[in-house]
């Protein structure tokens, strides 16, 4: 049965052995969604859920001809890109997305892991800026990767949010979500900042505890509701709300466990 006519998510992103993140994350959460996905693979690492060991990089040529034969294969209506490693990278996947300016990408800048080992080289956040993310109409930092992006200190306040968001707009990103699950407070709270609108909330109570993998979750969402030709304010709205529901769930699992034990 042929399935190439279906409208496909292009994911482009590193391997993650532990299942919790990375491709494995992205496949996971846009099928739940109903979309299919086809892949492009940047880097290769040794992961367990407390650290990543090791990490192997694609030559940048084998990740632009992945990505050529995924769009050529399939409807491509979206693409979720995630870990890009090097500055070589970036420009490879830059160069593919200047060919397919019409197919929605979204951006989640991936800078290290949850333990805190480096994903992306510190030269190649300038590229990234530059080069890619004006190419991408969502990109999805939290407020950690959102200062480095903007070459700041973490923001202390919403006022401080909203001038470093706006820095990234001015350097031609098209929208950007800003992830609130590092702020403190009993709301997480994320905003959508796009050049000449008011920035839109979208809210839901904080959860106790922590999942890895929900950044590539909420992007790959997003990404999903995109290829369903959702508009990108909504697409936000129901990709917090997926990602809201799975924590919720994997918490209610957790004390459930406990209780059974």
């Amino acid at each position: 049965m042929a399935l190439s006519g279906e409208p496909h998510v292009l994911v482009i992103g590193g391997s993650d052995s532990s299942g919790g993140a990375g491709i494995a994350r992205d496949i996971e959460t846009i099928s739940s969604l109903g979309v299919r996905t086809c892949i492009a693979v940047t880097a290769v690492t040794v992961q367990t859920h407390e650290a990543v060991l090791e990490t192997h990089h694609l030559p940048p040529g084998l990740l632009a001809d992945q990505m050529r034969a995924a769009l050529q294969a399939n409807k491509v209506a979206a693409i979720k890109i995630g870990m890009l490693a090097t500055e070589q990278i970036i420009a490879a996947v830059a160069a593919v997305l200047r060919e397919n300016r019409v197919i929605p990408a979204v951006l989640d800048p991936v800078l290290a892991s949850s333990s805190g080992r480096p994903l992306l080289e510190a030269g190649a956040i300038g590229t990234l800026t530059r080069d890619l993310m004006p190419l991408c109409c969502l990109v999805t930092p939290n407020l950690v990767e959102l200062a480095v992006l903007a070459g700041s200190r973490p923001a202390v306040d919403d006022e401080e949010v909203l001038q470093q968001g706006q820095r990234l707009l001015d350097a031609g990103s098209p929208a950007l979500l800003i992830k609130g699950g590092h702020a403190a407070g009993l709301r997480s709270t994320d905003i959508l900042l796009r050049p000449r609108q008011q920035p839109i909330r979208f809210d839901a109570p904080r959860l106790v505890g922590s999942m890895r993998g929900t950044g590539c979750m909420l992007a790959s969402a997003i990404a999903a509701h995109l290829a369903k030709t959702r508009s990108l304010e909504e697409a936000v709205c129901q990709g917090k709300q997926f990602v809201f529901m799975k924590l919720r769930g994997a918490q209610t699992s957790r004390r459930r466990i406990v209780l059974f034990a």
